[in-house]
């Protein structure tokens, strides 16, 4: 696709270096407004195409290619919100945002040994990790796209308020809501090495079917939640309760005589992943705001578990 600058010189034309090296920001900003990867490679794919649908003069009388590609990918992302709603109403059981792997922890294959996932692409910070996303889901989609916007990604309200077609005081209004969404006080976490050890201590009670040290690692207020899409068999609603929590991973391990589970890094935090036969079923993040589990999201839908299963890498 590309353009010479020139009838003789040959150069490729140095806008179109503009256009491509925004996709990694745009599957960024997609995947946190819509915590699906799927969807967002869709979005990302449908503003390409909007771009190269536009005549060349049309193109070329655009200031900021790069500013237009994210207004456009954020607003198809704010109608995608909109219509998720009435989605979401007919998922079968609970809806958990898509888990992402780190990309030092798997290995997708292509012809001639490439590597080209969006999940690779995707940058994993606290802004992926999936409490936060769990509390992004709680926003409306004006909220959600306003505080990404300007919260995270730092654009200022005058180029939010356009991209979602508010005034800029009206956008400060829907930052200042999001906000209030986002706990305000709970225990301060543990280090990251600690919140590690307390995975890995997790993971060894779930394969000693130990109940009492899983139930002493549980916060006794914890909550589990599975996502299987009606497409693999989960609880359909919450379970709370430490000691429901573990009986309950305790008979899933007892069904499941082939089960292997895996440490593995899940939205850049410390996680799990379960497999049978060596099939990844099951991945599992969790929320330690003290030094215990207060929360566990469990992703059984096979349809958000294709970036842990396409050329996974073995290591355990």
């Amino acid at each position: 696709m590309s353009t010479p600058s020139g009838p003789e010189d040959g150069r490729v034309d140095p806008s179109l270096s503009v256009i491509m090296g925004r996709r990694r920001h745009l599957i960024n900003l997609a995947y946190r407004l819509l915590g699906s990867l799927a969807d967002a490679e869709d979005v990302v794919q449908e503003t390409y195409a909007r771009w190269y649908a536009m005549p060349r003069q049309q193109q070329e009388a655009i200031e900021s290619p790069g500013g237009w590609l994210t207004t456009v990918a954020s607003r198809i992302c704010l109608d995608v919100l909109g219509s998720a709603r009435a989605t979401r109403e007919r998922y079968v059981g609970e809806w958990i945002p898509e888990p992402l792997p780190d990309r030092t922890e798997w290995i997708n294959e292509r012809p001639g040994g490439t590597t080209d996932d969006p999940a690779d692409r995707v940058t994993l910070d606290e802004s992926v990790n999936m409490a936060f996303l769990v509390v992004l889901e709680s926003m409306t989609p004006a909220e959600r796209v306003t505080f990404i916007l300007h919260d995270v990604f730092r654009y200022p309200f005058t180029e939010v308020a356009e991209i979602v077609g508010r005034t800029p005081a009206a956008c400060r209004k829907l930052a200042s809501s999001a906000r209030r969404r986002i706990p305000a006080s709970q225990a301060p976490a543990p280090p990251a090495a600690r919140r590690a050890g307390i995975i890995r201590e997790f993971k060894q009670a779930w394969e000693a079917k130990d109940i009492g040290a899983l139930v002493g690692l549980l916060d006794p207020d914890a909550t589990a939640i599975a996502d299987g899409g009606g497409l693999a068999s989960t609880a359909l609603r919450p379970i709370e309760g430490g000691e429901r929590i573990a009986r309950y991973l305790v008979a899933f391990a007892d069904g499941a005589s082939n089960l292997t589970i895996l440490e593995r890094t899940v939205n850049g935090q410390p996680g799990l992943v379960a497999r049978l036969d060596g099939v990844t079923v099951t991945v599992a993040a969790f929320d330690i705001p003290g030094e215990r589990i207060r929360h566990i999201w469990a992703v059984r839908n096979p349809e958000k578990l294709r970036p842990w299963t396409a050329g996974a890498s073995s290591r355990k």
